[in-house]
């Protein structure tokens, strides 16, 4: 059993330098395990240059901060951390100071703790910034408002310009608007241009006004890939202060995805926007330190089995074991069997699996893959560096973690998920079944396969076999004067997308393999199918042709539709008007199949109800067979021009064919050409006129860039906030509810609010473009905040949409004029949920829009990680109920008005009393908790958000 032991004596833990204070030590019957924590520091004088060594590295010397000399001198037992805590380690110990890092600081990482019962916090510098469009183009929006703001307050607006590296690759606006034919790319690159001249115009003005900031243009890949592939150092060297340094590569990211890096040895995670840009102004980033969960791989994964079969299996998993605001660490011998880019998949779904990162430490595969990728360099400092400084992974010795998970890779099987939740797995022969289960039938279906195909030999959608009640509704449609049948579960959706799979040769090779035997054995794709191929990078066709795999692609209807995220997003454009109209108007239950990360409701197409995540080759697989419910294990894919039947396992390719072809057709080459320019852009950008001046000049007519109110009547002056008294409950909302749910990034219905307000500036539907391309207008945003078609308000049960009741006159309308109504009654509003509120991405528009709309706090049982901080980050304030509790054991029902008291003094983790008064007048009182974790926290919640905060700060110095 483990003992604790309080010792109320001075200890000396570093030479003359004495801890006065409580020593904590504890231990267990396997050995003592020292801990110093909570400790008072008197007549410190550490200073980091005396950890200082150099290492040569191919003839010049780099000077690096030493980790294990704590170790050394009795401070830490460093070699026993796990490798992300000794990165947050070396990153205190560089950035020493006594006065943003303390020694107390430093000491509490050095000094990990398997648990914290409470948040302990630290600064953590991170070595620069990763955006995306999406979140970048508000993010300049954000800065060029706060450059007006301190020109406002008499000060120099070049106060507001990036300290540390920030790198924007343009990614999230390119939409398959055309996909099929071998100019689709061109096609859907030139839209991409006429849709977002103004916003792409924006970020040109940013890279010729503010330093350190670069623009990767469109066309050119999905961030997260760009960054693996080229961006990473994995360890940065620079010149500072007349020495050449070298130290790990760190960075926050606007986007959840961020993670992906981790699967080289980068510490990195998304953060909101406004966070970001906190980081890029040189505050650092405040955070708790965290609990660790190791997970121990051992054995390989079986004949068949991918990494994205592995990375939804670990989803489901960790999910399951609420690693929310956890590290996970990978190590062990099975993770030594994975390839780079197998872990690069891992990590990029930690957002999915619920973790702030998805850690693989840097080993002997790391240093291949920089060398792979045209990084020779940096992979010899990486080499020498991580190996001085003990950040290298030998599998020798494991660190010790919060938990151990131990993973055998040959229990993963073939899997997809969904239909709505990345983290609901489904084994491949389960498939059938849990589609006949989403429809609400649970009978058994006959394994008679002998109705595939109809009379005249030719293929057709197979309608229900189990008993009458399960049958699929179907219906006929004409496709360009061919007549084809569609119903529930049939794919009208298959995208070969996102970073997670595209950045792995082995899936897509595999996947080009696939389509090859199909083609060879005469097999096609049903037309009413949606095809594309949309990879993170442009080094992916080039190996393809390589390996002479992109004929078979096209030949199956996937041709490059874009180099972005496209449907993983939400931009998986249009679909054919007879296909849309027969979904609407039969209620149809059809499906989408994409190698993505995410397929939230209404997020990959608003009119598609099941969307499944799943690996290239069984996007392709679903395609050919053209439905879903299919257990493609058993049943035939298709037929051949000769009646005979074809199965999956006809087609799939061998591990050994795969492997052959990415030894010898993936090159150094390939990344050295793409990469050489990526700066550069095409001629769309750079035809693109720049504008000129350090202010940026908005235009009042703009429905794409408008100056936010962020700072309107702002003063120097801190006003904090107080009590919330009779607040209404502007949205009443059950668990799982998503950044997706509160802020779309997809097509806006003219219908609503935002729809309403474009049509009214002038715009045509048809130029709407998407929520996420017009990030940079607040007045579009707040009005599509909660703005979800499938949002499941509990006020409005069954109705979904963006829709709320107005009291006290219960008076059903969209949830933006309540708001709107509300503001003019000056009534506050509170968002009520459940469990893990706000999952999903980084969108800091998720909190800018709550914000806007009025939301003074929100009241769940749980919260995303993200989410979270961005609502402080905005000045909500996030609350969750005690243990136990929730709005249906307290019987909340959203009628109510809420008070809430203590806010005046608020301090980390305060429990605040609620009182909830009925329309009768009975009294509902319950606590809940401030989710304000730290300091800093409270402090920008007190500032009213942290650029606020920020702005304070820069102007008094």
């Amino acid at each position: 059993m483990p003992v604790l032991v309080n010792v109320p004596v001075p200890v000396n833990i570093y030479g003359h330098v004495h801890i006065y204070g409580h020593v904590h030590v504890y231990g267990d019957e396997h050995g003592q395990r020292g801990c110093l924590m909570d400790i008072k520091i008197k007549g410190s004088d550490m200073k980091n240059q005396e950890f200082e060594i150099r290492v040569a590295i191919n003839g010049r010397e780099y000077n690096i901060f030493d980790i294990n000399q704590l170790e050394e001198k009795g401070i830490a037992n460093i070699r026993s951390l796990p490798f992300s805590i000794r990165i947050l380690v070396e990153n205190l110990l560089r950035k020493l100071d006594g006065r943003v890092v303390t020694e107390a600081d430093l000491l509490n990482v050095a000094r990990w703790k398997k648990r914290y019962d409470e948040p302990v916090e630290i600064p953590h510098h991170p070595a620069r910034v990763l955006m995306q469009d999406f979140t970048g183009v508000p993010a300049v929006v954000d800065l060029a408002a706060m450059r007006d703001a301190v020109g406002t307050l008499g000060g120099d607006p070049r106060k507001i310009n990036p300290l540390i590296p920030v790198e924007l690759v343009v990614d999230h606006s390119v939409q398959v608007d055309y996909y099929g034919t071998r100019d689709a790319l061109t096609k859907n690159v030139e839209k991409e241009y006429r849709r977002n001249r103004e916003r792409y115009a924006l970020l040109k003005w940013a890279q010729k006004s503010f330093d350190n900031f670069r623009v990767v243009p469109p066309n050119s890949g999905i961030c997260h890939q760009v960054n693996l592939e080229h961006l990473s150092r994995v360890m940065i060297a620079q010149e500072i202060g007349g020495k050449r340094m070298a130290y790990p590569d760190t960075l926050v990211g606007t986007d959840s995805h961020t993670t992906m890096v981790n699967g080289i040895g980068v510490m990195g995670w998304g953060v909101g926007g406004i966070e970001a840009e906190a980081v890029m102004l040189g505050q650092p980033y405040y955070m708790s330190i965290p609990e660790v969960i190791g997970v121990r791989m051992v054995g390989a994964l079986n004949e068949g089995v991918t990494a994205t079969d592995l990375v939804l299996t670990i989803t489901e998993m960790l999910r399951k074991r609420n690693v929310v605001e956890k590290f996970v660490e990978y190590i062990g011998p099975g993770m030594k069997n994975l390839t780079v880019t197998d872990r690069a998949t891992i990590a990029n779904m930690a957002p999915e699996y619920g973790a702030t990162m998805g850690f693989f430490p840097v080993d002997e595969k790391t240093i291949e893959y920089l060398k792979l990728t045209h990084r020779e360099e940096q992979a010899a400092i990486t080499e020498a560096c991580t190996k001085a400084i003990g950040l290298f992974y030998t599998g020798e010795k494991d660190p010790e973690y919060t938990e151990m998970i131990e993973f055998d890779l040959a229990t993963v099987h073939s899997s997809v998920a969904g239909p709505a939740r990345p983290q609901d797995r489904i084994v491949l022969p389960d498939m059938e079944r849990t589609f006949d289960r989403i429809l609400g039938c649970e009978h058994e279906r006959d394994a008679d396969i002998s109705q595939f195909h109809d009379e005249s030999g030719t293929r057709s959608s197979r309608e229900g076999r189990c008993i009458p009640c399960c049958e699929r509704r179907m219906c006929d449609i004409d496709l360009n004067g061919r007549k084809e049948r569609i119903g529930d579960g049939s794919v009208v959706i298959a995208a070969i997308t996102s970073c997670t799979n595209t950045s792995n040769p082995f899936v897509l090779m595999a996947a080009g393999l696939l389509a090859k035997k199909a083609v060879e054995m005469g097999l096609s794709i049903p037309p009413y199918v949606k095809t594309s191929l949309a990879p993170g990078s442009k080094v992916v066709p080039d190996y393809l042709r390589s390996a002479g795999l992109m004929p078979y692609f096209e030949a199956l209807g996937f041709h490059l539709a874009g180099f972005g995220c496209t449907t993983c997003i939400g931009n998986s454009g249009p679909l054919h008007a007879e296909i849309e109209g027969a979904i609407l108007e039969n209620d149809l239950t059809v499906a989408a199949v994409l190698s993505g990360n995410r397929n939230f409701e209404a997020r990959i197409h608003q009119s598609i109800k099941a969307n499944f995540l799943t690996s290239p080759l069984l996007v392709i697989a679903f395609a050919i067979a053209g439905r879903v419910d299919i257990d493609l294990t058993r049943d035939p894919i298709g037929i051949d021009p000769n009646s005979e039947l074809v199965y999956l396992h006809d087609i799939w390719p061998s591990s050994e064919e795969i492997g052959a072809l990415v030894k010898n057709h993936l090159t150094r080459e390939f990344f050295k050409n793409a990469y050489g320019k990526i700066f550069e852009g095409d001629a769309f950008w750079q035809g693109l006129p720049v504008a000129e001046g350090t202010t940026y000049q908005w235009d009042d007519a703009s429905t794409y860039i408008r100056n936010p109110p962020y700072f309107e009547d702002f003063t120097l002056e801190l006003n904090r906030p107080g009590n919330v008294r009779d607040a209404r409950a502007l949205i009443l909302l059950g668990d799982s509810v998503t950044t997706d749910h509160i802020s779309p990034a997809g097509a806006i219905p003219q219908d609503y609010p935002a729809g309403r307000h474009l049509i009214g500036k002038g715009v045509a539907p048809e130029h709407f473009n998407s929520y996420g391309s017009r990030r940079g207008n607040h007045e579009v945003m707040m009005r599509g905040t909660f703005g979800n078609i499938r949002m499941k308000n509990q006020m409005v049960t069954p109705k979904e949409g963006s829709f709320t009741l107005k009291f006290p006159e219960a008076r059903e309308m969209s949830v933006y004029d309540a708001a709107m109504a509300y503001k003019a009654e000056a009534v506050p509003l509170l968002a009520l949920g459940g469990k893990e509120y706000g999952t999903g991405s980084s969108r800091d528009w998720a909190a800018k829009g709550t914000t806007l709309l009025g939301v003074r706090a929100v009241i769940a049982e749980s919260y995303e990680r993200i989410h979270r901080s961005n609502l402080v980050g905005m000045g909500v304030l996030p609350l969750t109920f005690r243990q136990g509790q929730n709005l249906e054991t307290l019987g909340l029902d959203g009628s109510e008005t809420f008070s809430i008291s203590g806010i005046a003094e608020m301090t980390p983790r305060k429990v605040l009393p609620v009182k909830a008064v009925n329309a009768d007048g009975t009294e509902i009182n319950f606590e809940v908790t401030a989710r304000l974790n730290t300091e800093i926290d409270v402090a920008y919640f007190e500032n009213r958000g942290i650029l606020p905060y920020v702005l304070r700060k820069l102007m008094a110095e």
